[in-house]
């Protein structure tokens, strides 16, 4: 697969090129810029096999005149074969359309979600976090899976009908020109059909979609709460909110089938009158001979224009899911085209890191609100020691330390790390120097080894069994089935909360970094998985340059430095029982604790 695809970043690049203040239909156009050789053979191999339905009108007719002026019937069997001819080759030609087809789609359809994802690892967090998981998923799956829906319309049932429509007039301008007339009128009739229920289509898919989305949102937020609604007994309250989501989307559903049942009525309706009229027109031209046509003719005539007539409310009936499609490439728009970006490129990469962490008047204050998340926050941390982030709910300890990430920049002042600007730096290189072990930690269903060598290449066991060990996880990965290879279940199901935590700070382990986060890391273990845990947290935190967010103030006695913060201000700083003995917020802090 991946010498079928572009190098990585290339697709992403020329789709946010593409995006970027051009109408989404050349968008979708440049998807196929790289199939177009298959495209075109199948376009090829489409008009050949679709020809039988489309002269069957023509040939029709000859065979009536055969018939209606007693011609010999070795023109007869001449048309017969003709015909069984183009119908045998169907099956071959039919066959190779498809299969170059589904090649040119599903390579779309891989590109365009290998650039979705490539794009969201790029985006800030507050984009990701603002939009929310489910809503990027149904991006992912649910946007792509309309857009190669609406490709394989476009190729068969919409070509199959502008073919249809420009044979029947270029056959009807040869035999009767002035039918053609008649035909090419009912084209800006069907137009003016679509173009004035599209409008409202548009809108009630875009609403459609809004609602999808919340609903997804809804769903898993339910799945996530389950424990939490069952343990208090919030089932009927759960279900009710549930069910004004679902019924949401129902109402946004019926309203958007019966805009499309009314457009399709509509359709319906006006060519069949059409056909009505072509019909008697046909049989009245010939009989007053005021059109030079035969009796054949008027059987042509009439097919053809049942062919254009239907052809032409095919196209329309298309406009659905042409409308679905169109609004996904809006949809995915959001993402690809979001300014809301890691500024990295072009910025010194990160080769080596030894620690030395400052903040220099750093304040933040996210888009949109009033007040600064943080401000003036200045203190300087030396390589290999660790500074801890305490305070209330909300004083900005999380702000800071998604500042050392790098997931977010300074708004005010700047951070230096070893001496240079990280404003100045690409980040992304940064992170390979860094680890994090949060409060509940992030793994993925695979085996213990996947897990704790992920994002590592060539990693001996040895060094796994090593790391293992250093994080006290050793003795319950032996105990189980398969050791190393054993499968721990989607999002470490299979787990207890402290074994997710050995397992994550294993792997913290075995990237050897030189700065380390610890988000809350033990908050939510018992006693006992939490003594393991810091003892595991020690060995991990030695010689390294740690930042650490502290809920429970005891685990912290050891820390070089903390950092009392309130309302995004700093209050205080230093050693725990400096802090302590000086009866400042954090001797009130300890406090409350130890009572």
């Amino acid at each position: 697969m991946a010498n079928e695809l572009a190098p990585p970043g290339e697709d992403l690049e020329l789709l946010e090129h593409r995006y970027r203040g051009e109408h989404l239909l050349r968008t979708y156009a440049y998807l196929f810029r790289r199939e177009r050789g298959r495209v075109l053979a199948s376009l090829g191999l489409f008009l050949v096999k679709v020809s039988p339905a489309v002269v069957l009108p023509f040939v029709t007719a000859r065979i009536v005149d055969v018939v209606a002026e007693g011609r010999s019937l070795s023109t007869l069997w001449l048309y017969a074969i003709g015909m069984a001819v183009l119908l045998a080759q169907n099956i071959p030609t039919h066959y190779l359309h498809v299969k170059l087809l589904s090649h040119a789609t599903r390579t779309i359809e891989t590109r365009l979600r290998s650039a979705i994802c490539r794009r969201l690892q790029h985006l800030s967090l507050g984009f990701t976090t603002e939009r929310g998981s489910a809503a990027l998923e149904t991006k992912v799956l649910r946007d792509v899976e309309n857009v190669e829906q609406m490709s394989r319309i476009l190729f068969d049932q919409g070509l199959n009908a502008l073919v249809t429509i420009l044979f029947a007039l270029a056959v009807t301008l040869v035999r009767a020109p002035a039918f053609a007339v008649f035909y090419v009128a009912v084209v800006p009739v069907a137009a003016f059909v679509i173009i004035l229920l599209r409008r409202s289509m548009n809108h009630r898919n875009s609403v459609f979609r809004r609602e999808l989305e919340h609903m997804s949102s809804r769903v898993a937020e339910m799945t996530h709460l389950l424990p939490v609604t069952r343990a208090h007994g919030l089932e009927r309250p759960q279900l009710d909110r549930m069910s004004e989501s679902f019924v949401r989307v129902r109402r946004a559903g019926m309203e958007l089938d019966a805009v499309n049942a009314m457009f399709s009525g509509v359709s319906w309706v006006t060519f069949q009158l059409f056909n009505l009229v072509c019909l008697v027109l046909a049989a009245w031209a010939y009989r007053t001979g005021a059109v030079d046509i035969t009796i054949g003719d008027v059987v042509m005539l009439t097919g053809f224009f049942n062919q254009l007539t239907s052809a032409v409310l095919a196209m329309a009936g298309l406009a659905p899911q042409l409308t679905k499609g169109v609004e996904s490439i809006r949809s995915m728009g959001e993402v690809l085209q979001s300014p809301d970006v890691e500024e990295n490129e072009g910025k010194a990469p990160v080769r080596a890191v030894r620690g030395a962490i400052s903040f220099e008047g750093v304040g933040f204050r996210y888009p949109g609100a009033d007040e600064w998340a943080v401000h003036d926050i200045t203190l300087d941390v030396e390589p290999g020691t660790t500074l801890a982030f305490v305070g209330p709910s909300g004083s900005g300890k999380s702000t800071l330390v998604n500042l050392v990430i790098g997931f977010i920049r300074p708004t005010a002042g700047r951070i230096v790390l070893d001496g240079r600007d990280m404003a100045s730096l690409d980040l992304r290189t940064f992170r390979s120097h860094l680890s994090v072990v949060p409060q509940e930690s992030l793994l993925f269903e695979g085996s213990v080894r996947e897990n704790v060598a992920h994002g590592l290449e060539g990693v001996d066991d040895d060094r796994i069994v090593a790391a293992l060990a250093d994080a006290n996880a050793l003795e319950f990965v032996e105990r189980m089935a398969d050791g190393l290879d054993t499968p721990i279940g989607q999002e470490g199901t299979r787990l207890s909360g402290g074994q997710k935590q050995r397992l994550a700070i294993a792997r913290a382990l075995l990237r050897d970094p030189k700065v380390l986060i610890l988000d809350e890391a033990t908050s939510a273990l018992d006693t006992a998985s939490e003594a393991l845990v810091q003892e595991a947290l020690g060995r991990l935190m030695a010689g390294r340059t740690t930042f650490v967010v502290a809920h429970r103030l005891s685990t912290i006695r050891d820390a070089d430095q903390i950092a009392v913060l309130d309302a995004g201000g700093l209050v205080e700083v230093g050693r725990y029982d400096d802090l302590v003995h000086a009866g400042g917020t954090f001797a009130a802090l300890a406090g409350r604790q130890a009572s």
